[in-house]
């Protein structure tokens, strides 16, 4: 089947619509749809609802292809292998051949043997989360990804327990952060998390689109965000929240486990 970036790309194109006028129908810009219909972007429910919309489709195949892409590998491959399974029964059947005559050809097991397909994939509960760049634990360096939520990446990780749709992983960079966080770990974020004071957080900043990885403390005025390393021989910064282009609070760190050693 095709992704969810490639069928934008082809309704937009039937609908002769430029990806100037979608993406001003749909409230992005020109560069942000490209990245859709590449797949370098996530596209939300709520957006592709808007693409619907201004595509004139009425039948929901957008949010059917979306919700396919967001389906466990597993079940991707079954719901596939059982519609190949279907395909060559009707098949069978139109050529007037019975369940018998593909039993004595040993091909109606085959048939079954494929109902069950030997697929590597997640363990049930067990999300693929994309890791995207790395995150400085000393200072705050360049977030390469552009914009957030990214979920196009070259590399994922496996977590349990993680629901949230919009999750993704960084890998730790510098010592900042220790003892807490070790260079190389990741940590997943979790944006629908509450950053209350006191939050690891990893944090956006306006300002060239950096980011960092550091415990946030609210000042007393409310309005200044204090950028706290837990190693004592970094100093903590101070930035404006207007500065802020988002926070989003540390759910799991995934660390090897070094006992016996």
């Amino acid at each position: 089947m095709s992704t969810i970036g490639q069928l934008i790309r082809k309704e937009r194109q039937a609908a002769q619509m430029t990806q100037e006028a979608l993406a001003a129908a749909i409230g992005c810009s020109k560069p942000q749809l490209s990245l859709m219909e590449s797949d370098q972007r996530r596209v939300s429910p709520d957006r592709v609802r808007r693409i619907e919309a201004a595509l004139g489709i009425e039948d929901g195949r957008l949010a059917g292809a979306l919700q396919w892409d967001s389906t466990p590998l597993t079940v991707r491959a079954r719901v596939t292998a059982s519609e190949a399974i279907a395909e060559r029964l009707r098949n069978a059947a139109k050529r007037g051949e019975s369940l018998d005559e593909l039993y004595r050809r040993g091909e109606l097991q085959q048939l079954l043997d494929q109902c069950s397909p030997n697929v590597e994939g997640p363990l049930p509960g067990a999300r693929q989360i994309p890791l995207i760049n790395r995150v400085a634990a000393g200072y705050p360096r360049e977030f390469t990804d552009l914009d957030y939520p990214v979920s196009v990446a070259d590399e994922y990780v496996l977590c349990p327990d993680v629901t949230d749709p919009d999750a993704f992983a960084a890998r730790v960079v510098g010592d900042s952060m220790e003892p807490g966080y070790a260079e190389g770990e990741i940590v997943i974020f979790s944006p629908v998390l509450p950053t209350p004071s006191g939050s690891d957080c990893f944090v956006r900043l306006l300002r060239d689109n950096e980011t960092t990885f550091k415990r946030i403390y609210i000042e007393n005025d409310g309005r200044t965000i204090r950028l706290q390393p837990l190693n004592s021989a970094y100093p903590p910064q101070y930035v404006d929240r207007e500065e802020i282009g988002g926070m989003y609070a540390a759910a799991f760190v995934m660390r090897q486990v070094r006992g016996g050693e």
